[in-house]
């Protein structure tokens, strides 16, 4: 019996040392050991800043055929697609009723030219008096320039090309009444196209003759499409705040007439600047990782993103720096990363070729993104630009009024 008591005792003085032997070692790694961060990398990429605007592709050389009176169609022609020229026509509305009146003026000139002629052997032979001969001549002019106008109006009911190009549209059916309202086709050159963008006016200082500028459009959503601005309208609308701007689109775009796009207009770009993550920066500074310890270190906001920002102080490329910012973290605290940042982004070279990813919302107004970031363990090489988030909200309120 004695035997067992010492065994268990033994057993029991055991047990008691692996609890506190483990309580000891939680207690250190849990109070004594420096806490683990998140961080990131600072990255050299290209950046812009851009303006935002929504437009509507067209023709630069365009005019649309519209009914002067309102009348019933009678004939349309099918020829959306067609080449057509100056004066071709394209359509009728109902005439009778003009032509029966040009007919009635037509009878009653051909009389007078009668009586005129019986007037003119009277006069001759002296049984009529000159008097009665000039008012009879006077009618018969008059009724000429009523002839002439009466065709004219006649030929307000011909529908005709109004420019030498294609047929880009065909609207309305025979047997419809249409007025000056109604659009029955629309006539341009394809081959040069243009967007017609509305900007805000709080930034239209901004856009200059020249600029490059990016579409997105969802039928080519995995593209940048690129344009230039080739005119601003020098009066803004008062009403809806904005101003028109035009952009001249490349003969080998992929847009379509009639498509609508978002335009991000370039007016401010650096070829390599240094980004961070936006949750990286705190109270213009950001939490630097040296030698295990945190340096805070204060940085001056260049372009906004919402995911990422140019900064502009003491932090190069390939700096770590906490991602997200630790407020309860003072300088000088030791630190272990939990995410060493990857050798490759370290040599990641800046793009110089700008080419921004537009599939991202209007608010990520943003200039190329060269690679994917999807881990701070994988290669990155990306290129960020900038929208401040209140403008872009802004201008896309004032485009949908």
């Amino acid at each position: 019996m004695r035997w067992r008591i010492i065994i268990r005792r033994t057993l029991s003085i055991a047990l008691v040392a692996i609890v506190v032997l483990g309580a000891a070692t939680v207690a250190y790694f849990y109070y004594f050991q420096p806490p683990t961060v998140k961080t990131s990398v600072a990255m050299l990429a290209p950046v812009s800043e851009v303006v935002y605007g929504t437009g509507i592709v067209e023709p630069v050389r365009w005019a649309k055929v519209v009914p002067v009176n309102r009348k019933r169609v009678v004939e349309l022609c099918r020829c959306e697609g067609q080449s057509v020229k100056t004066g071709q026509i394209l359509g009728r509305q109902d005439d009778a009723e003009e032509q029966a009146a040009l007919r009635e003026l037509e009878i009653r000139r051909d009389q007078l030219n009668r009586d005129l002629q019986s007037l003119n052997r009277d006069r001759q032979r002296g049984t009529n008096s000159k008097t009665e001969y000039e008012r009879q001549e006077s009618q018969l002019k008059e009724l000429e320039s009523r002839i002439t106008a009466q065709k004219e109006r006649l030929d307000t009911l011909i529908f005709r090309a109004p420019m030498d190009g294609m047929v880009l549209r065909r609207d309305g059916e025979v047997g419809e009444i249409v007025g000056p309202t109604d659009v029955m086709f629309w006539v341009g050159l394809p081959t040069t196209m243009h967007v017609v963008a509305e900007i805000n006016e709080e930034e239209i200082t901004k856009i200059a003759v020249g600029q490059k500028a990016y579409l997105r459009n969802e039928a080519f959503s995995t593209q940048a499409l690129p344009a230039t601005v080739s005119q601003i309208t020098p009066k803004g609308d008062p009403t809806r705040k904005t101003f028109r701007v035009y952009l001249l689109l490349p003969r080998d775009t992929p847009l379509r007439i009639g498509m609508t796009v978002e335009a991000n207009i370039v007016f401010r770009e650096k070829p390599a600047a240094v980004v961070v993550p936006s949750e990286a920066v705190i109270g213009n500074s950001v939490q630097v990782v040296s030698s295990g310890k945190i340096q805070r270190v204060p940085v001056t906001i260049g372009v906004r993103g919402t995911s990422y920002l140019e900064i502009i102080g003491n932090v190069s490329q390939g700096t770590p720096v906490l991602s997200p910012a630790r407020v309860d973290l003072v300088d000088g605290a030791s630190v272990r990363m939990e995410n060493a940042p990857a050798k490759e982004a370290l040599n990641t070279p800046a793009d110089p070729q700008l080419s921004p990813d537009l599939s991202a919302t209007p608010s990520q107004v943003s200039s190329a993104q060269t690679g994917q970031i999807e881990d701070e363990n994988a290669a990155i090489s990306a290129a960020i630009s900038a929208r401040v988030q209140s403008i872009v909200s802004d201008a896309r309120r004032n485009a949908s009024k």
